[in-house]
């Protein structure tokens, strides 16, 4: 290990934290020297001279003494063997926290493809991450590597690598406002992605330096002369644009090298916002101002909390030149976002009458500061970005956005509609889930489809996307048509055959004036969803005829009408009052708006409908051996208070093939209790197997049947 180094570092922190803190650094460093001993980097170097400079960095900004410790441990949990609850016992929650974050990122870009990086992926980062330090970390991790990349002797390594910075960790850096960190790595990105481009403009910078040496000096120094005129305390930085910020405006504008208008950039530094708008006024005055070119980031700051004015003109010496005018606070938070905060410790030192300045900063810092314990303090500092969004993996790593608590349901439909509509169940993380299982951030989804399956009506209950209510109801309506055509034939052929009429569509043809029809499917769908009856139609086409209605209908003789390829819930419903099963015998009423509602022929409430036998249906089960179909059967055990009775219940149940989907204790008493469970069953006969073997169990007072 290089003590000079360290000796930089512990030079850093000196500056604004403690002995007691700095000793603690101190451990931190032999701790981590100890895990990474013989450990080297690409360039030879022992390891831990790499997360010695990551705390470097981290203390170049003032960054708090945890911070510097999780930089100085964060290769430990997956380059040794360390465990996070060592680093508990060593150095507390607050930096295992810290370090575990760190670890979980690291996850993630295993997972992602390395091909599809972005938005998502940087919002997921900071979605997952509680804590704002570990992306600050992180940042650093990867700024420091980025500036040792040229030892990694593969290119294409060297390129992704580079890539992944400049599309993720770049922008990462801009939105938390972090612009120096941004700057640098944006171009040592550059420097692998197009190595003959970053030469080339080098080149002729070189070029225009040579031609005027001291161009930037002397600019700055004829705005500083104008400044004092006014009687303004200001400071007053030039540079030249960075190599990769020429590029991308090169490219985003489509012009040449030569026709770029601002390479030379000012920072007017001041002592207020006032000032800002005085300054920006008075070189408005002196110099031409380039029209388009002005933006005021005071009144409306960027999202990451930058505030400037920006404007370009005809400078000094009929130069080009854009010019930023920043109070000192704002500039601060320009080079440095979100980690301005560690460094204004106390917010009552803002100024009353800059407010408005120091908002965005001052916020956030009055949040820590409130905090009243360590675990407080990480809960006031967690990101609040992104809180209504959720980012989840798809198998092959894409990552998606998706709104809060969607769900696998919502994630199908988000990959193809085709594969949302033939979803039938999901896994999650390698686990198999129910599709309403709400998603969290970082899950790896995988859908599970059925050529055969179809959407269900109740996933309208359960996602969480617009969209996706949007795409169900439409293919509901659609399918609800195609089911009400197919049920409202099979109605009227049935009506018709029982009058003795042999049906045809062209005796339809004769009333879709009548019925406001354009063609017979519609007056199918008419009679399907029990907006009209098979009566009515008839009426209409024969004037003369006599129905016969009849609600005792003989079950024995006749051709029923099938529930052939028919769903429940949508071309007919099965009451509630009575809740049929496959199996048994049943009868529809035809209820106008509504469709047919399924009755057992027993069921009570048919009493209602005995003045209106024109709404019978005689109407009867597909028998499908093959339907992997189940209803729900109710039943009613009255139970001795015995331990283990209840358990003889359940496992009679699960060895005749049932599932319990839920039980409910409607009576407690001392020697009994009475349990009402509903059971998921095939048909009547699988339901009488089940309530047969529960009879055998001599604990069971009485058992029966609920329809209901």
């Amino acid at each position: 290990m290089e003590n000079h180094k360290i000796k930089e570092l512990i030079n850093l922190t000196k500056k604004y934290i403690s002995d007691k803190e700095i000793y603690t650094i101190g451990k931190a460093i032999e701790f981590s020297s100890k895990a990474h001993n013989n450990q080297t980097r690409q360039s030879g170097e022992p390891f831990i001279n790499h997360p010695i400079e990551v705390a470097k960095i981290l203390a170049s900004i003032k960054l708090d003494t945890s911070s510097i410790i999780s930089g100085l441990l964060h290769d430990t949990i997956e380059d040794t063997e360390i465990t996070l609850h060592e680093i508990k016992n060593f150095f507390g929650n607050e930096v295992s926290d810290l370090v575990e974050g760190l670890t979980k990122i690291n996850k993630y870009s295993l997972i992602i493809n390395n091909l599809k990086f972005g938005e998502n992926y940087r919002k997921l980062l900071l979605a997952a991450t509680k804590d704002l330090r570990v992306i600050l970390i992180k940042l650093a991790d990867r700024l420091h590597n980025m500036k040792t990349l040229y030892f990694l002797d593969d290119n294409h390594k060297q390129i992704r690598i580079a890539l992944e910075t400049l599309e993720v960790y770049a922008p990462l850096a801009q939105r938390l406002g972090m612009r120096d960190w941004q700057d640098q790595l944006e171009d040592l990105s550059f420097t692998f992605i197009n190595p003959e481009a970053r030469k080339s403009i080098l080149e002729r910078l070189e070029y225009l330096n040579s031609k005027d040496i001291n161009i930037i000096d002397e600019i700055r120094y004829d705005l500083k002369k104008i400044f004092i005129e006014e009687n303004t305390d200001c400071t007053i930085v030039g540079r030249i644009k960075s190599p990769y910020s020429i590029w991308n405006k090169i490219k985003s504008k489509d012009i040449s090298f030569e026709q770029l208008s601002d390479i030379m950039a000012f920072r007017v530094i001041t002592n207020s916002s006032r000032e800002c708008y005085r300054l920006l006024g008075v070189t408005h005055r002196k110099f031409t101002c380039i029209q388009g070119r002005f933006k005021d980031f005071i009144s409306s700051p960027k999202n990451n909390g930058y505030r400037a004015l920006h404007t370009s003109v005809i400078g000094p010496q009929n130069k080009k030149i854009e010019i930023q005018f920043r109070s000192k606070v704002m500039d601060q938070i320009a080079e440095f976002g979100v980690a301005s905060h560690w460094k204004y410790k106390d917010p009552k030192k803002i100024k009353a009458n800059d407010t408005k300045e120091y908002k965005w900063m001052y916020e956030l810092l009055d949040l820590m500061n409130q905090s009243n314990s360590q675990d407080e303090l990480i809960e006031n500092s967690k990101i609040k970005l992104f809180q209504d969004s959720i980012y989840v993996f798809s198998p092959k790593g894409d990552v998606i956005e998706l709104p809060k608590n969607s769900t696998p349901v919502d994630f199908a439909y988000s990959i193809h509609s085709e594969i949302g509509d033939k979803c039938v169940a999901s896994k999650i993380n390698g686990k198999l889930q129910p599709l309403k299982s709400i998603l969290k951030n970082g899950d790896q989804v995988e859908i599970l489809t059925s050529n055969e399956s179809q959407p269900s009506p109740l996933w309208e209950r359960f996602v969480a996307t617009s969209k996706v209510k949007s795409q169900i109801r439409k293919f509901m309506r659609s399918k609800k048509r195609e089911e009400h055509i197919i049920f409202g034939k099979e109605i009227l052929i049935n009506a018709f055959k029982k009058e003795g009429i042999e049906f045809s569509i062209k005796a339809l043809d004769k009333v879709l004036e009548k019925f406001n029809c354009k063609k017979s499917e519609d007056i199918f769908e008419l009679v399907g969803s029990g907006t009209i009856t098979s009566a009515n139609v008839l009426k209409t086409i024969f004037p003369e005829l006599k129905i016969s209605f009849s609600k005792n209908i003989n079950l024995s003789s006749g051709s029923p009408i099938k529930l052939k390829g028919l769903t429940a819930g949508m071309s007919y419903h099965l009451a509630g009052c009575c809740s049929p099963i496959l199996g048994d015998n049943i009868v529809g009423i035809v209820t106008a708006g509504i469709g047919v509602s399924v009755h057992t022929v027993d069921c009570e409430t048919l009493t209602s409908y005995s003045d209106s036998p024109e709404r019978w249906l005689d109407i009867s089960w597909e028998k499908n051996n093959n339907s992997t179909q189940y209803s729900i059967a109710r039943i009613k055990v009255v139970l001795q208070n015995k331990a283990g009775s209840l358990g003889k219940v359940t496992t009679i149940i699960a060895k005749n093939n049932g599932n319990i989907s839920n039980i409910n204790f409607s009576t407690r008493k001392k020697d009994f209790f009475e349990i009402i469970i509903d059971i998921e069953v095939r048909d009547t006969n699988h339901l009488n197997n089940i309530i047969a073997a529960l009879r055998l169990i001599k604990e069971i007072s009485s058992l029966n049947r609920i329809k209901g």
